[in-house]
């Protein structure tokens, strides 16, 4: 009777386990087939730009030829083109200047607003702060034309410098608002410990704030990055010369001319313009994604 009593509940204790990895192995195979159809549907687009990019325009005007494979060849002539006898390399140029400069700004304004806002607490700062990210929200559909007077007003219309003034609208109010939770999230006792031993508060900032805050800085910066290059409304609006127009513009204006589309090029384009953004992911996205989600816990 003894044995039986025992023997009973081990065989349900065994039953219930292997139920439970039964259970999680279905699950992992849920998982992964989903991952996989997601991986696919993303993925296509990109492909796609690829093997248009390596067709020849005659191949590409077929219709008749599948358009997901290249039957006749891969050919470079695309990207040939579209470096040696069109302005692309000009718009490359000043994206990248304007870029730069625009992170430059950004990340300055956008380190001390935080540090102040987050750690210099004073009447109205969580308001102000709340303030700040709330712009951000505003769309650039109806900031473009107040912005358009002022870019006018002082001399830069037409020249990718006005965008140097106009991108950190977009960029250093989520910026600020992403530094602002995470100076918050480091611990109060390093302000003591730096007060007492007789820092001011830039030196706190540069020598222990900054440092401890890298991760939300370069968080912030790979967002103000994102932001200038791919920003398209503003240069449509403001640049109409080729000597000044950006990428994202200048690239869609060359290559097409009414209702001819040069599709070839256009995706080489977007795929030469899309290489740095990419590159910058994929060697900084643990440390975007440790500054986005530091803000959540305070320390």
């Amino acid at each position: 009777m003894t044995t039986t009593t025992i023997a009973a509940p081990t065989a349900r204790a065994v039953s219930k386990k292997s139920s439970l990895s039964r259970n999680r192995r279905w699950a992992l195979f849920a998982s992964y087939f989903f991952l996989i159809v997601f991986a696919i549907f993303f993925l296509m687009p990109p492909y796609y730009m690829v093997v248009t990019a390596l067709k020849s325009d005659a191949e590409v005007a077929h219709m008749a030829t599948n358009p997901w494979i290249i039957a006749n060849g891969v050919t470079l002539d695309q990207f040939r083109i579209l470096l040696k006898e069109t302005d692309f390399l000009i718009f490359f140029k000043n994206t990248a200047i304007v870029t730069v400069c625009t992170v430059v700004i950004t990340m300055i304004i956008s380190v001390l607003a935080a540090f102040s806002l987050g750690r210099m607490k004073f009447w109205g700062s969580g308001i102000l702060a709340t303030g700040i990210f709330l712009t951000y929200l505003v769309p650039d559909t109806l900031l473009f034309i107040p912005l358009f007077q002022i870019v006018k007003s002082v001399g830069l219309l037409n020249s990718y410098w006005g965008m140097v003034l106009v991108y950190p609208t977009l960029t250093v109010p989520f910026c600020t608002w992403i530094m602002i939770g995470y100076f918050q999230s480091i611990p109060k006792e390093l302000d003591e410990a730096a007060l007492i031993d007789g820092a001011g508060h830039m030196q706190m900032l540069l020598k222990i704030f900054i440092p401890v805050a890298l991760p939300g800085i370069i968080a912030a910066t790979i967002f103000a990055f994102t932001v200038s290059w791919a920003a398209f409304v503003y240069p449509m609006a403001f640049l109409y010369s080729s000597d000044q127009q950006v990428l994202t513009v200048g690239t869609v204006t060359s290559l097409i001319r009414a209702d001819v589309y040069q599709w070839g090029m256009l995706m080489a384009g977007a795929l030469l313009a899309a290489a740095p953004p990419l590159i910058i992911y994929a060697f900084l996205m643990d440390y975007y994604i440790a500054g986005l989600t530091a803000g959540a816990t305070k320390g």
